[in-house]
């Protein structure tokens, strides 16, 4: 059996949530708590930096803005899904922790009287996406590594492959993994965990998602007895750069870009006449794939029609000051300058709403496992997400989650027992089992075909009849799977082995998505069904639970808190 280590605290994933969360317990704990940063990437490498538009908080009440409002914008958002209890409780914190992240050294953006930038953001009917130039993420994750290294407080486990999450008598007891430098197989333990990994997105072949973003800690909580909620709503964000998926960032249209369609219409005028491209993502992405379903897009390579996004009129000064990035990002990978011509665009796979069920503190069902971040689900989005809502969620929930755990540790608790049998069996599982497998399937094309009947079978417009035909063939490439092949018989850096972990991970969240997904006749946000046309509320207003068993989905239900508003019909 391999190396053992121990720490305090282990934070699984070091993007914005995992970083607000160590910075927040090393504060609250003078910098006494041993904390574990273990992450599948080098540190400061993790997708959070590619987040670009803004960070949402109400920061001018007096011109307008208040708590309410946000509070209101996002549960008409989510379609009514969000729990409102939650909702509150985000609007409040965020506001300070932008002040917080001002005060780390976040080089935000500057209104011409030394005020931090707000700009308009889908759904929102108010400018509150407080912005870094179109880098927001990056400077956030910086201003956070920051603060970390104030404290010498945390091991780093970089390049760390996690590959199960061992629950014993009801408790937190290890993490099994791969160091990936070394090949070691490791167990890390701890008094407790928190899960910040992020979310799933490359389950799609045209997605915003760095390579890396494979589900693996949604995937590992779910095979340990974690439920994962509402996983059927999937975000697609209006503007993926065609043919690669890089986001444009929805600060684009704040900015004031159009969408324009192959006759040269503004046609969100017919979809959204009050808000136009500045509606939330579900209803600009859904309008897209109606254009171009019905004929007004442009064709594009790979079946990849699309539409344009125009900035053109915005001007040289205003672009290079604002959206600096993307127009690097247009150069660089189309030989395109958006001062000059209009962006080719398509609505593309970015976001998860659902994730691991948690309450309002971010705990879990197991006692001293908590989650926050993309990859928690506390309910906050509902069905859809509001742009600019995600990396303040990570700021929130990390702050939370790093002030409960500090509280926990305070009582103190026991190292929870991890049994060696289960660690052995794991270890048997990658290195006898997995690694040694030489059958005549290659992983690599199991997960591409993966990607595309995604693409296919679980996109913006969804049937029935497709997610069922979806749903067999996950099924059937998870027997396919069975007896694959992995060529590198090596441990060291066995980047092989790992993208078959991915996959397997990928493959059986597909399932759980395509199944809840299958199970919930109606339209609600980001699920949008063609023969279910309508939300249902009488029958569909609850959270979906998905939980692993025996190797499948079994899926339950629970209510949605409301404490303010009642569902209404949802126009923008």
């Amino acid at each position: 059996m391999g190396q053992q280590v121990t720490h305090d605290v282990i934070i699984l994933g070091a993007g914005l949530a995992g970083l607000r969360a160590a910075v927040e317990l090393s504060m609250r704990t003078s910098g006494k708590v041993d904390i574990g940063m273990v992450s599948k990437v080098q540190l400061m490498r993790a997708h959070s930096v590619c987040a670009e538009g803004g960070t949402a908080a109400v920061m001018r009440p007096e011109e307008g803005d208040s708590l309410e409002l946000h509070a209101w914008d996002t549960v008409k958002g989510a379609d009514f899904l969000a729990d409102q209890d939650v909702v509150e409780r985000f609007v409040r914190k965020s506001p300070d922790e932008i002040r917080l992240m001002e005060h780390w050294g976040t080089p935000w953006s500057r209104r011409e009287d030394g005020r931090i930038m707000q700009r308009p953001f889908g759904g929102h009917s108010f400018p509150r996406a407080c912005m870094a130039a179109d880098k927001t993420g990056f400077f956030e994750m910086q201003a956070l590594y920051d603060q970390l290294l104030r404290y010498q407080t945390f091991k780093r486990y970089e390049e760390c492959f996690v590959t199960s999450l061992i629950i014993h008598n009801g408790r937190f007891a290890g993490l099994t993994a791969l160091d990936l430098p070394s090949g070691e197989f490791i167990t890390l333990r701890a008094k407790a965990l928190l899960i910040a990994t992020g979310g799933l997105g490359t389950l799609y072949g045209f997605t915003t998602y760095s390579q890396t973003v494979t589900g693996d800690g949604q995937a590992i909580a779910y095979r340990a007895g974690l439920g994962l909620e509402d996983p059927e709503f999937l975000q697609f964000h209006p503007t993926g750069l065609v043919p690669s998926g890089i986001l444009m960032t929805e600060g684009c249209r704040g900015e004031g870009g159009t969408l324009v369609n192959n006759k040269g219409d503004r046609f969100m005028e017919k979809y959204a006449p009050k808000m136009m491209e500045l509606a939330p993502r579900d209803i600009v992405s859904r309008s897209e794939m109606t254009e171009i379903i019905e004929g007004r897009g442009f064709e594009g390579p790979d079946g990849l029609d699309y539409i344009n996004l125009d900035l053109t009129h915005l001007g040289a000064d205003r672009i290079n000051k604002r959206l600096p990035l993307i127009r690097e990002v247009c150069m660089k990978f189309l030989g395109l300058d958006p001062i000059l011509k209009p962006i080719p665009i398509r609505p593309v796979a970015h976001y998860s709403m659902g994730g691991i069920e948690a309450d309002i503190n971010g705990l879990t069902k197991v006692e001293n496992i908590w989650t926050a971040g993309e990859v928690a689900c506390h309910s906050l989005h509902g069905a859809n997400r509001l742009g600019c809502n995600s990396t303040a969620e990570c700021i929130v929930w990390g702050g939370i989650t790093g002030e409960e755990i500090a509280k926990y540790l305070a009582k103190p608790p026991a190292l929870g027992d991890c049994p060696e049998s289960r660690v052995k069996d794991e270890e048997k599982r990658i290195f006898s089992d997995l690694l040694q497998k030489s059958g005549s399937e290659n992983p690599y094309h199991i997960r591409k075909e993966l990607r595309a009947l995604m693409d296919k079978h679980a996109g913006v417009y969804r049937t029935g009849e497709s997610m069922k035909e979806g749903l067999e063939r996950v099924r059937g490439l998870q027997q396919r799977f069975t007896k694959i092949s992995v060529q590198d018989k090596g441990k060291v850096y066995n980047s092989n082995l790992m993208n078959a972990l991915e996959t397997e991970n990928l493959l059986d969240l597909a399932e759980a998505l395509l199944m809840a997904a299958l199970a919930r006749e109606e339209s609600r946000g980001g699920h949008s069904r063609r023969d279910f046309t309508a939300r249902n509320d009488e029958k569909w207003l609850k959270h979906t639970l998905a939980y692993y068993n025996d190797g499948k989905p079994k899926l339950e239900y629970k209510p949605v808190t409301i404490t303010i508003w009642k569902p209404v019909e949802r126009k923008y």
